[in-house]
């Protein structure tokens, strides 16, 4: 079996990580947070042999989603898969824009990708779990997690997403998150768990603290 393509790019004035995850048996991929850069976003999956048929989007916020527009109109047939939750906030056309919720499973070419809703940095913010990686967007960094402080931010949802969602997936699973602002660029989760105090907060009172809730 073929390994699945994943590409990591950190483009932009904010660090942002855009992906490329790619299905090597159908040369099929998707971008996930395409928010700057597109042109390069488009020359590294032509070099690598793919070609993109997908635009997962953690969140809203422009920073992840600012290239949504110039990349549809190089893939117009590509679909834009984002929580319904966060569905209110996008400028994307409707025939082009797959609303979905927690649980759903999107293929790219044959590789599954499991939706997982996070909420707390955004209402509709999701992770995306996929061949034994997970990216958490704005939800969790390396060594840290998004903000609450911004409109429609929840500093208890976020809790229960870092809690209830992430923390009980195999520490194994590699967190790949939107920005570089970690030591590493990514990270095995059972070591977040160890060392990331927020992931690691016995508590939603603890949770609180730190953030500043």
């Amino acid at each position: 079996m073929k390994e699945a393509y994943v590409r990591q790019l950190e483009l932009g004035p904010m660090q942002n990580f855009v992906y490329v995850l790619g299905d090597p048996d159908s040369n099929e991929a998707a971008v996930i947070d395409p928010g700057w850069e597109v042109p390069r976003i488009l020359d590294a999956a032509t070099q690598d042999g793919y070609r993109i048929t997908s635009v997962f989007l953690t969140h809203h916020h422009f920073d992840h989603v600012n290239g949504v527009e110039e990349l549809l109109r190089h893939v117009p047939q590509a679909r834009v898969y984002a929580h319904a939750d966060d569905v209110p906030y996008l400028s994307v056309p409707p025939a082009q824009l797959s609303p979905v919720e927690d649980g759903e499973v999107v293929r790219i070419g044959t590789l599954p990708v499991t939706v997982l809703h996070t909420p707390g940095h955004t209402p509709g913010s999701q992770s995306l779990l996929a061949v034994g990686r997970v990216f958490t967007g704005d939800t969790l960094f390396i060594g840290s997690c998004g903000r609450v402080d911004l409109p429609g931010g929840d500093a208890r949802a976020l809790y229960r997403s870092l809690s209830e969602t992430l923390r009980p997936l195999d520490d194994a699973t590699i967190v790949m998150p939107g920005h570089n602002y970690g030591e590493t660029p990514s990270a095995p989760l059972g070591d977040e768990k160890r060392r990331n105090p927020f992931l690691a907060a016995p508590s939603v009172q603890a949770f609180l603290r730190l953030v500043g809730g």
